[in-house]
């Protein structure tokens, strides 16, 4: 057991360390939920658990929504099964080891949590603006990282479109089909069981679409997402006593490449660059950036 609290308090000490984070972080509350309902349902206080769920899931309802603001945030870490948790961080895993390489550790952190307010924010505008919703309206409660990981899936999808993953039985598939396919699945669904999980899916590739085709243009929308992290690791973290030095020697083994390279601080590629990086990868895909683009991105990557 004690191997597994230091692969968890690792996890959390490295940087740039974002996705692994967002995963573990996801699999400890749905651990503590699921250790908390057995303990309280068999000491006959089932009631308790399931209110206290109830205050960390979005509810539909505009006016329960304003008693727990919070539940906008909290839903998209709570899962309520385990095929649940399962196929969302495998997805979310998948997709974002993508969005970490060629974005950076921030800019997947931004989309995760974009997704999931803007998928909640699109679930609780359904709800209220549909007549179809309007019956089960007072009563609907949504939990788990659907909106939040089709965000990222969605982003990946849109900054490389025809990057290829290999499926049991299928072979080789582009990812935009992939994405596309599961955009058509949860359309279907919007009338089903389960709608408004699948319309918060609907809100978070929206969002994910958006995040790319923006940061294309040089506008990140996650900003204030990173800059309200920054502060906060600002309170915990004393500024360094000495200047960072001008050059560092590093060893780069998973962008693509694998050589030993010097790097002086004005090496870093601005955001124009990347850009143009991004651009091209769009257009031609990953393999036709030159070994010295390859390199300026994962340094981006790095620094972002």
């Amino acid at each position: 057991m004690s191997g597994i609290f230091d692969d968890f308090r690792n996890a959390f000490r490295k940087t740039n360390n974002g996705l692994i984070q967002i995963i573990f972080i996801n699999i400890i509350v749905f651990l503590v939920l699921i250790l908390s309902k057995v303990i309280l349902t068999l000491s006959s206080f089932s009631g308790v658990y399931q209110s206290f769920v109830d205050k960390l899931s979005l509810p539909a309802s505009i006016y329960n929504f304003i008693f727990q603001p919070w539940s906008l945030i909290t839903y998209f870490f709570v899962h309520d099964d385990i095929f649940h948790i399962l196929f969302n961080m495998l997805f979310l895993y998948w997709f974002g080891s993508l969005v970490h390489e060629y974005l950076g550790n921030k800019r997947l952190i931004n989309v995760y949590i974009l997704g999931g307010i803007v998928g909640g924010l699109v679930y609780m505008l359904a709800y209220n603006l549909i007549p179809y919703f309007r019956p089960v309206l007072d009563n609907s409660l949504m939990v788990g990282a659907s909106g939040a990981a089709f965000a990222v899936v969605v982003a990946a999808a849109t900054l490389l479109p025809d990057y290829t993953f290999m499926l049991l039985f299928l072979g080789p598939v582009r990812i935009k089909y992939i994405a596309l396919f599961y955009i058509v699945i949860s359309i279907a669904s919007t009338i089903g069981s389960n709608a408004g999980g699948n319309i918060a899916h609907l809100g978070g590739a929206l969002i994910g679409y958006i995040y790319v085709k923006q940061l294309k243009k040089g506008i990140d929308l996650g900003s204030p997402i990173t800059a309200i992290f920054d502060f906060i690791r600002g309170l915990f973290v004393e500024p360094p006593s000495k200047p960072q030095m001008k050059v560092t020697h590093r060893s780069y083994t998973n962008a693509g490449f694998s050589q030993t390279t010097h790097f002086k601080e004005g090496d870093t590629p601005d955001e124009s660059e990347v850009d143009e990086l991004l651009d091209k990868i769009s257009r031609s895909g990953y393999e036709s950036l030159t070994k010295d683009e390859k390199l300026k991105l994962f340094k981006a990557s790095q620094k972002n």
